[in-house]
């Protein structure tokens, strides 16, 4: 099955911007990539939106033009033709271009330096992004319970935001509400809890849905570190996702056990 001159552009913005992910999409059958590679192509370019420039104002105008497209997929009107707008529109539905709207209006946090307010607005931060992506590319691809892809893409959120730290603070911005070793040991409980209450519902995703969480395994080596040694963080010395998983991956891929 090959594919055409734009999935095969989102494979190359992926593979580029968020190697962990490309890596979990090239592991899952072939006819699922067509979902999987302009979703998450989407989510590279409205990720890295917010910070190719320092002006709030054309960040916020970058994201906007992202929304518009999601509206333009929730109301079923022809899309704008761009390298990854134009497949996405072809894997999602209306309903879902409405959900990825989630997506982008919760990158507004990134351009500016407040913290969050509290914890219920970063893990609404983690669930609008990380925990939508998963349920819309699980849901296109088979039964689940959104609860339980939430769940897991939330878990392996936090990795992913721990991983970040110190090139957030950086930026300037402020990632952890408790930047405390005991404020990270707790942050990163919370991420082990939610990965193993979603596996603990595990058959409540289909086979069909399972390449969707194929990538969050890779969060269990650095959930672990940081629990034992939460310093790391900060020092950016957390281990590599993508070596810790490099053996695992093949084999939940064969097994469906994410």
């Amino acid at each position: 099955m090959s594919f055409g001159a734009d999935l095969t552009a989102c494979a190359a913005l992926v593979e580029r911007g968020d190697a962990l992910r490309f890596r979990a999409a090239m592991a899952a059958p072939v006819p699922a990539r067509r979902v999987l590679f302009p979703l998450y192509a989407f989510n590279v370019e409205i990720s890295r939106a917010p910070w190719v420039t320092q002006e709030p104002m054309i960040a916020e105008m970058r994201l906007q033009w992202w929304r518009d497209v999601c509206e333009e997929i929730a109301e079923g009107r022809a899309v704008r033709r761009h390298e990854v707008t134009t497949p996405l529109a072809e894997a999602v539905t209306a309903e879902e271009g409405a959900l990825l709207d989630q997506c982008v209006a919760a990158r507004r946090w990134d351009i500016y330096r407040e913290p969050f307010e509290d914890e219920a607005h970063f893990f609404d931060y983690l669930d609008q992004t990380a925990g939508t992506l998963a349920w819309v590319a699980a849901k296109r691809l088979g039964p689940a319970e959104e609860a339980v892809v939430r769940d897991a893409a939330v878990g392996a959120g936090i990795a992913a935001w721990l991983l970040a730290v110190p090139e957030l603070e950086g930026r300037g911005r402020i990632p952890l509400l408790d930047g405390t070793r005991d404020g990270v040991r707790a942050l990163a409980e919370e991420g082990q809890a939610r990965l193993a209450r979603a596996r603990r519902a595990r058959r409540q995703v289909s086979r069909a849905a399972r390449p969707a969480l194929l990538h969050v395994g890779a969060a269990d080596a650095v959930l672990k570190v940081a629990l034992a040694e939460p310093g790391r963080v900060a020092e950016g010395l957390l281990p590599d996702p993508l070596e810790a998983d490099r053996r695992r991956l093949a084999l939940r891929a064969l097994t469906g056990r994410w």
